[in-house]
């Protein structure tokens, strides 16, 4: 199973877990009880509380987030050009040791 890396806005908190194939990057954080990952709509990308920032070097293995996604996100005051939601990213093998950052929260 392919392990993803969350780090916390403060960056004093560091949790990797292994996900399954298949689920979406929220899904895998609200498995492994990362509460900052919400995920209020349940993966309907019409909230944004699964805003996510993607490391750099994972940028075009996770690709560019698509019209609706980028729409939910302009609702954010901590938006970058590394932000995605995670319901929108599916968890692949390719994705194994992918390192994302929670933003402050809203």
């Amino acid at each position: 199973m392919p392990k993803l890396t969350f780090i916390s806005a403060d960056g004093e908190t560091v949790k990797t877990v292994e996900s399954p194939v298949g689920i979406t990057l929220m899904e895998a954080a609200r498995n492994a009880g990362i509460d900052s990952v919400a995920g209020d709509c349940g993966g309907a990308c019409i909230c944004g509380t699964c805003h996510i920032y993607i490391d750099s070097a994972w940028w075009a293995k996770v690709g560019e987030p698509i019209d609706i996604e980028q729409a939910t996100m302009e609702f954010s005051e901590h938006i970058t050009p590394h932000s995605r939601l995670a319901c929108r990213i599916e968890v692949t093998g390719d994705l194994d040791g992918l390192v994302l950052r929670v933003p402050p929260e809203d």
